[in-house]
């Protein structure tokens, strides 16, 4: 097999309608009904905590993080993540996730995230560092698989204080 010549970068305004095409090929019209949707909707996502994965000049991945909290904790939610189909199992979506959790581990100061939050698959998303919030102890805007709600810590934030409504945060960063 022949090795990908992958290039990450941080999202650009000029990438918006390429990322828009490739969720709209890769997850479809149902993305609407999903929860994470609920808390994206009107909630812009942090361009500068965004990646997007380009083999030559193509785009076939993207990542976001959006911010939300958690009771009272900052927080960021990832998603969506996505690979073109065909470069999917080539370590793209691994990749654009680890540069999206480094970003957000450097940001300090009281208003930085402490964790990052996603509804996703554990045996994938726990190789990156995600582990599943105990059932009961968030609650999210919509029907959610509670065995699918994973959080990854940035910081020394203990999993026992994952507690609340997770929320949009419109606060400006």
């Amino acid at each position: 097999m022949t090795e990908l010549s992958i290039t990450t970068l941080p999202e650009k305004p000029s990438d918006d309608a390429a990322i828009e095409r490739l969720v709209t090929r890769t997850f479809g019209p149902g993305r609407f009904a999903r929860t994470a949707f609920r808390l994206r909707e009107g909630n812009p996502h942090r361009r500068d905590l965004s990646f997007t994965a380009y083999i030559g000049t193509m785009l076939v991945g993207s990542v976001r993080l959006t911010p939300i909290t958690i009771g009272e904790m900052k927080a960021l939610l990832l998603g969506p993540l996505t690979v073109e189909p065909p470069f999917r199992s080539h370590g793209i979506g691994r990749r654009l996730v680890d540069c999206a959790l480094e970003a957000a581990r450097a940001e300090t100061g009281p208003d930085a995230a402490r964790l990052v939050m996603l509804v996703g698959d554990e045996p994938y998303y726990g190789r990156m560092g995600f582990q599943r919030v105990p059932p009961g102890k968030v609650s999210l805007p919509g029907p959610v698989d509670p065995h699918r709600v994973l959080v990854c810590p940035l910081d020394d934030t203990p999993l026992d204080q994952v507690v609340g409504a997770v929320r949009k945060d419109l606060t400006p960063a």
